[in-house]
């Protein structure tokens, strides 16, 4: 009788440890879709009336995962893929989970370690503190392109689209550090692996971070080096650097960015310079306005623009908003204007300016 007692305490011992273990650790199904119809007042000469997606933040589904390992570490992994709500399909040269894929372990006390396709700082750090206006204005379309072309980015939809990696760009092949927060203070370092045999420099990436926060504000910098390898010939280089601040005061956000480009095949460069501002009406109702300078140097003829956004959002719960937005691009004479997210080989006004106005729905599980 007292051995069954013992096997009757020991099975519970381990079935409380099991479940223990199991309420530590846990996986979740997560994504956000978008949709709406876009009006645009210049297309290659054209008015042109569209469904267009993933304006108001991507299409994402994914999973992500954490398991406790004890001793405050943590094993995380992520598997995130981006899709086309208007026809269901992956993203042009895209494939399941290519829009994240990484797995790592999170310690309170050392930091954060990932290896995989992730993002470099200048989105992870920017973007995601909430420096960047276009996230409080016109979203995707607010991201950075204009008249730009001769940047000539390789692998680059238009040669300039998305020209500061603040749209979410990633790094593949990658391997990165965050540091813990000390004093408000934290660090960060990534390094991507070109892959090229015989030369370990040959197409590598690097991406380095400082950030800071204190209650309702944060500044931070990042800088991403990537290298394009092609056999036979140089590297082309394509680094951004960038700087941003955001604060946030009663039902007020405001937020500047400052972000770079210098492609070394051309020496083509680009600066910009953006301020935001956000309203909470209500809990329900809020509105953005944003304004930014585009200046680039002699390899892209020396244009400019000048990009104005606003927003108003209406909150249906806590996962579903409705909205409408609107922007207005201004180029200078001679160049022509072209929002983000307008990359088709249309996609470029005919003149020197482009507006885009839009309603739309976004949603998240």
């Amino acid at each position: 009788m007292k051995s069954n007692k013992k096997v009757g305490l020991a099975l519970l011992s381990a079935t409380l440890a099991t479940t223990a273990a199991h309420a530590q650790s846990s996986v979740t199904l997560f994504g956000m879709i978008d949709t709406g119809i876009s009006y645009v007042s210049n297309q290659a000469g054209k008015h042109n009336v569209k469904m267009d997606d993933g304006v108001n933040g991507p299409n994402l589904w994914g999973f992500k995962g954490v398991e406790d390992l004890g001793g405050g570490t943590r094993a995380i992994f992520e598997l995130v893929d981006q899709f086309q709500v208007d026809n269901g399909g992956f993203m042009p040269n895209s494939s399941l989970f290519s829009r994240t894929s990484l797995v790592g372990l999170v310690n309170d006390r050392l930091g954060k370690l990932t290896l995989g396709n992730q993002y470099d700082f200048m989105t992870d750090s920017l973007y995601f503190a909430g420096d960047d206006p276009a996230e409080i204005s016109g979203h995707f379309y607010d991201f950075r392109a204009g008249p730009f072309k001769k940047l000539a980015l390789p692998s680059n939809a238009t040669g300039d689209f998305d020209w500061d990696r603040m749209a979410g760009e990633r790094v593949a092949n990658s391997v990165k550090y965050v540091t813990p927060v000390v004093g408000g203070f934290s660090a960060g370092a990534m390094y991507g692996f070109g892959g090229v045999a015989g030369s370990i420099g040959s197409g590598n990436s690097q991406s380095f971070a400082l950030n800071y926060a204190a209650g309702s504000f944060g500044a931070n910098a990042a800088f991403t080096n990537i290298k394009y390898y092609t056999a036979g010939a140089a590297d082309v280089s394509v680094r951004n650097w960038g700087v941003g601040t955001h604060y946030r005061f009663g039902s007020w956000i405001a937020n500047a960015l400052f972000t770079t480009v210098h492609n070394s095949a051309n020496g083509g460069a680009i600066y910009e310079g953006s301020l935001g501002a956000h309203y909470n009406f209500t809990p329900a109702l809020s509105a953005g306005v944003s304004y930014m300078y585009m200046k680039g140097n002699q390899t892209v003829d020396d244009n400019h623009a000048h990009q104005v956004g606003g927003n108003v959002d209406y909150a249906l719960s806590k996962r579903t908003t409705v909205y409408v937005l609107g922007l207005y691009q201004r180029a200078n004479a001679g160049a022509q204007a072209q929002i983000n997210g307008l990359n088709s080989a249309d996609g470029a006004s005919s003149n020197a300016t482009q507006a885009i106005a839009r309603i739309g729905i976004h949603t998240r599980f």
